[in-house]
Formats: C-alpha cells, structure tokens, sequence
C-alpha cells in the first residue's frame, strides 16, 4: 500500500471513530452522544470527576465542540442535570399555596430518586469553581424567572398582603429547597412547606388547612 493509500485509510478510520461537529450549529447525535457521556462519568465519578477532557475522551469528540456548545465545564455540569431531569411544570391551579406545594413535590420527586444527589454536588462544586458558580447562578435566574410569573399571578388574583415582591418571595422559594437538599431533609410534604413558608405572605381569607 503507498504513503498515500495509508494515508486515506487512516483518515477514513478517524472519521469513522469520531464524531462530527457542524461548527457553532449543533449535531443533534453528537450532542446526545456528549451529555450521554457526561452523565456516566457525572454518576461513575461524581461532578469533581466530569472534566471536559473526560467528556470528549469518552464521547470521541473533540475539546474545541464542547467549548463551542458549553462555554465551561459548569454549563456543561447544568446541561447534564437538566437532561437528567427534564422539564419540570409551574403549576397553575389558581392558588399560590398549592402551585407552590405542587411545585415542591415535583422537585423532590426527582430529587430522591437520584438528582438531588447531583445537585448537591453542583452546589458544592460552585463553591470553589467559578465557573460552575456562574452557570448554577444563570440556572437559578432561569427558574426564578418562571417563579415569577407564579406569584405575579398571586399577587394579581389579590392573594397576597400589601408590599409582598415577587423576586423576594422566589429567592425564598428556592432557598428553602436548597437548604433543605444540602441538609438532608428531602421529603416532606410539599404543600406543608409551602404554608410555612408564605403563611405569612397570604390575606388571610386565603389561607386554609393551616
């Protein structure tokens, strides 16, 4: 075989053992193919363990796709918890306490059956990288956003006391279940915890079963 023939061989086994990126645009197989990847090694190895190096060994992609895609290993962290997770709805029953306790049990759910594990780890990973500190940061800001909308519509149905603002109820909305994952005390009722927490937020008309 020539030099050349060799040559086209070779490139012909790396373009079968590689996978492609499309540049900024992302190739829908390798991108599951890298969070399918993440994942493992994020449950084999913990979040301390999921580099980007790892990532792109085991995915057989390259470095420079998972840098275009997540821009640090914490968006990257964020992608795999959100997948593990997926979507998770922001009721709308008409009551802020119930949409709140519903809200909570849909969060625990997931977070005993593995996520608060991988959660709590993101968390504590923030501490000493800053980039994840800024993607969980960018997460929570997301989800915030839709708490929001949760308790404006409270605040207009005339179910809150006077001077209730909703960014402040949501950072204690969140809050508490942060607190409560990294303390491990996961579980309990949702709608007890949200009458705890807002009782004191609620015209008292609307406020039952306390």
């Amino acid at each position: 075989m020539s030099d050349s023939e060799k040559g086209e061989s070779a490139g012909e086994t790396r373009r079968k053992t590689s996978r492609h990126s499309i540049g900024a645009r992302r190739n829908p197989e390798t991108e599951a193919a890298v969070l399918a990847a993440a994942e493992v090694l994020l449950r084999e190895k913990g979040a301390r363990g999921l580099t980007m190096e790892a990532v792109a060994k085991r995915a057989r992609a390259s470095k420079a796709t998972l840098y275009r895609w997540w821009p640090s290993r914490g968006a990257l962290l964020l992608a795999v918890y959100n997948r593990m997770k997926g979507e998770i709805d922001y009721p709308d029953t008409g009551s802020l306490l119930d949409d709140i306790g519903i809200f909570y049990d849909l969060v625990q759910r997931h977070w005993q059956a593995s996520g608060g594990i991988v959660f709590a780890q993101i968390i504590a990973e923030a501490q000493s990288d800053p980039g994840v500190a800024e993607a969980l940061n960018t997460y929570r800001r997301e989800r915030q956003v839709q708490l929001i909308k949760v308790v404006e519509r409270a605040i207009g149905r005339g179910e809150l006391r006077a001077g209730a603002e909703a960014e402040a109820l949501t950072d204690a909305i969140i809050s508490l279940m942060w607190v409560r994952l990294l303390t491990g005390r996961v579980g309990q009722d949702g709608h007890v915890m949200a009458r705890g927490l807002l009782q004191g937020w609620i015209c008292d008309r609307n406020v039952t079963g306390v």
